[in-house]
């Protein structure tokens, strides 16, 4: 297990960089989502407290994902791949914050 109990997983370009920073890293094939699904469950079972996973995986898996949303661990943190955001780390934010203040403060205004 690391030691600093985060992993990040997705693939090979987006995930390498985070091994200098001490995570424990899995760099998956973006069309095997089952992959990363196993690894969060081994993860789960090691206790990892935060895993970064990428947009793109994460969008395959949203379904399968969201029985970890209530868990108090891990923590599961989606974050852009090498490409660039898709918005769904920030749209998960959003729903996890309206729900909790009942306002929705990322609201964009109108203009």
């Amino acid at each position: 297990m690391s030691t600093s109990n985060i992993a990040v997983i997705g693939d090979r370009d987006s995930v390498l960089g985070f091994k200098a920073l001490g995570t424990a890293v899995f760099p998956i094939c973006n069309d095997r989502p089952q992959e990363a699904l196993d690894i969060i469950e081994k993860l789960c079972h090691e206790r990892y407290a935060v895993v970064f996973i990428t947009e793109p995986i994460a969008q395959k898996i949203e379904t399968e994902l969201s029985r970890y949303r209530y868990r108090t661990l891990p923590s599961i943190v989606l974050i852009p791949n090498n490409q660039g955001s898709i918005g769904l780390g920030r749209e998960r934010v959003r729903d996890t914050v309206k729900r909790a203040v009942g306002i929705d403060i990322f609201r964009e205004e109108a203009k």
